[in-house]
């Protein structure tokens, strides 16, 4: 009897594996997105970003076909951050502020999905490599490694029964990690009430409204240094920072990572270019003729730099 109970689990637990392997590396990026999307899910994740370690509690679920999420920091300094539906409110405990962004945007917290897949393999070569344990779980891992050294390489770990994302990490292009988010412990299916930490009642609000979005057509930003597979997917003018001009903001968009091109009208034209790093951003400022050219953007110092380069003013 032992040795037939053992046959039948043996051949089940083949039946899954079978079934698991036979799924390309795009169908199990597209089950992940929709799993995001539409699973109610809650857990621990730690985040390693610049060399310091973050523990935040993360809360998805879906209320009425509307998705939202709640990240809520464990340790100083304490924020509690909710995304609902086309808003996004942050609370600051130390500061006593809650910062309210209202942005029609469907970006899930804790990794960025593009709309489609099948462009990605034009510049990355996606395979499915081995299972490994995250949190428990059974997962398998998703290698993302860029065809050139514009953007950055990738790794998700998918859980192998809900098709979560249970852990992600990036590496800059010497192959050193730069960051990495990992659930130490989930929970699946179970739904929890979001409820704010902050409060409207003697704290102080801030509302950030989104830039009014343009034509492409209309933006006098050229550019002559786009990286492959990025396109450009929006055009805006906005208040940014001291400056007594609306700056101009074209973004462009891989799937996996975004670069902003900021132009700024300036007198000071002698000033030197400036190289910024901060983990996985990259920033690059120089000036061409009255105008002050910033790029920034989730991907090498090389990329940032490339593209500012070629950013012109067209003449009217």
């Amino acid at each position: 009897m032992f040795v037939r109970l053992f046959i039948v689990f043996y051949l089940s637990i083949s039946n899954v594996f079978a079934i698991e392997t036979s799924l390309t590396s795009q169908q199990w990026l597209e089950k992940m997105s929709q799993s995001m999307k539409s699973l109610n899910y809650h857990g621990t994740i730690a985040f390693v970003k610049n060399g310091r370690l973050d523990a935040m509690k993360y809360f998805h679920q879906i209320d009425n076909g509307k998705e939202k999420e709640r990240l809520l920091s464990l340790n100083s300094p304490i924020r509690d951050v909710i995304r609902d539906g086309g808003e996004v409110r942050c609370f600051y405990k130390d500061l006593q502020t809650t910062v309210i962004n209202h942005r029609p945007s469907s970006g899930s917290f804790i990794l960025n999905l593009p709309v489609s897949f099948s462009a990605l393999n034009n510049n990355y070569h996606i395979v499915v490599e081995k299972e490994a344990l995250v949190a428990t779980r059974s997962a398998h891992v998703i290698s993302i490694v860029a065809k050139d050294n514009y953007r950055y390489r990738r790794k998700i770990w998918i859980d192998n029964q809900h098709f979560l994302p249970l852990k992600m990490e990036i590496y800059n292009l010497s192959d050193e990690l730069l960051e990495q988010v990992m659930f130490t412990e989930i929970q699946i299916g179970q739904k929890i009430p979001l409820v704010f930490t902050g409060s409207d009642k003697g704290v102080k609000i801030k509302h950030i409204h989104q830039a009014k979005p343009f034509s492409t057509d209309e933006t006098d930003i050229v550019l002559e240094n786009i990286p492959s597979g990025f396109q450009i997917t929006s055009f805006s003018r906005m208040k940014v920072g001291k400056s007594v001009h609306l700056v101009d903001h074209l973004l462009l968009n891989d799937g996996f990572s975004s670069i902003s091109i900021y132009r700024d009208i300036t007198s000071h034209n002698n000033q030197k270019s400036q190289q910024q790093s901060f983990g996985v951003i990259n920033s690059f400022t120089h000036f061409v003729k009255n105008h002050q050219i910033t790029v920034m953007g989730e991907v090498p110092a090389k990329t940032v730099q490339f593209v500012a380069q070629g950013v012109q003013a067209r003449s009217h």
